[in-house]
């Protein structure tokens, strides 16, 4: 589609630069205005064109086109046409007519770069932020992680009851943090959290903000938060957090200045967070150490919860979850398994699993055994612990 485009573009190009020399070498021989004049006062002048830029004419007895400048002064026209012998032909009204049918396209152009600027400003709010009422997923199906569902359950009693907390005059929770190594499932906490508060979720991520236009990361934030404000209670998670959120830096590139307009721009949407506000941010990162300082101070991001690689009985949890319906070998007990898979992320002890599935389908076996854990680990480039 592209190259269709470009093609179009080349072509239309092309044919403006043959009608521009085809008009340039049909406009005659250059003639000094002078010389024009003494050819008119002599009688010599058969007929004269006039445009608004220059005039063309031709001598008597001869078929030879001349052209020369426009003395554009009152009354020129009138001197010629009192001459009966000279043909004068006027193009100064069609060249009107040509500047306004360009300037019609233009305005037309521009109105539709407008609207078009306007559909993409509705159609970025519309679809960017799209709001889900109910997520599917709950505390009690997510494997494992006991303490991080003991220490959320604070957040879920705020949302669920917001004026109980300002009786007492508990100021509301206004954002937590989820820090921890990838693929732990911090997005899975907070779609968790959204369902057993019953409020609305809106999921984006930290590449959303960034764009090659100046301030539309920051704009982007407001449009954000403004369609939170219409769905509330709502719950915001904005993952690759530390993308968006990082410490502020006052170099003067480009790209800092608009990382601090996002920056700003956020500080300045929380703190205008009220006790009923109903709204609550969860930003999720692979390193809280980046974040400004300004975004995670108490008041704004209140709460920081680690979601690490998961612990012995998380992983005995994940591994009954993933092998459902999958036969292990007699030497594959879940505590050997749970060893091996030590210091591993829930993704990647899932994605172990998966693989090993399919070697051993492949090689028609009606089990899994520890030679297919090794090779899955190998293919996908995981190390795991095999010592007893």
């Amino acid at each position: 589609m592209k190259k269709k485009i470009l093609l179009i573009l080349a072509a239309v190009a092309l044919i403006g630069c043959a009608v521009w020399v085809f008009g340039e070498f049909h406009q005659g021989t250059y003639a000094t205005y002078p010389g024009f004049v003494a050819d008119l006062e002599a009688g010599h002048i058969a007929s004269v064109d006039i445009y608004k830029d220059r005039l063309e004419y031709k001598t008597t007895g001869s078929d030879t086109s001349y052209r020369t400048d426009n003395p554009d002064r009152d009354g020129f026209k009138e001197q010629l046409l009192l001459k009966e012998t000279i043909k004068v032909t006027d193009h100064t009204k069609e060249d009107d007519s040509l500047n306004y049918y360009l300037d019609m396209i233009f305005n037309l152009f521009f109105i539709g770069l407008l609207v078009f600027g306007v559909y993409k400003l509705v159609s970025l709010y519309m679809n960017t932020f799209r709001v889900v009422h109910h997520t599917g997923i709950k505390f009690d199906q997510i494997a494992g992680m006991n303490n991080v569902k003991r220490d959320m359950a604070l957040v879920v009693n705020f949302l669920k009851d917001p004026k109980t907390a300002a009786e007492k005059g508990i100021r509301p929770i206004k954002g937590v943090i989820l820090e921890g190594p990838p693929g732990n499932g911090k997005t899975l906490f907070a779609r968790a959290l959204a369902e057993e508060c019953n409020v609305n979720f809106i999921a984006t991520k930290g590449a959303d903000f960034q764009s090659a236009l100046m301030s539309m990361g920051a704009m982007k934030i407001k449009l954000l938060f403004s369609k939170a404000r219409k769905n509330r209670p709502c719950i915001v998670f904005i993952d690759e957090f530390d993308s968006i959120g990082e410490r502020r830096n006052y170099a003067g590139t480009g790209i800092d200045k608009e990382n601090n307009r996002i920056i700003t721009t956020m500080l300045n949407e929380m703190d205008g967070f009220n006790p009923s506000s109903g709204i609550l941010v969860i930003g999720a990162t692979n390193s809280y150490q980046s974040l400004d300082p300004a975004l995670v101070r108490a008041g704004r991001f209140d709460l920081k919860y680690h979601i690490g690689n998961p612990d012995a009985e998380t992983r005995k949890e994940l591994i009954r979850l993933y092998t459902n319906g999958k036969k292990l070998s007699a030497e594959l007990g879940e505590g050997r398994l749970s060893d091996m898979f030590k210091d591993l992320s829930c993704a990647e002890i899932e994605t172990i699993l998966n693989e090993a599935a399919s070697i051993s389908l492949a090689r028609n076996a009606q089990e899994i055994t520890i030679s297919d854990i090794m090779a899955a680990s190998e293919k996908i480039d995981v190390k795991i612990n095999m010592h007893k």
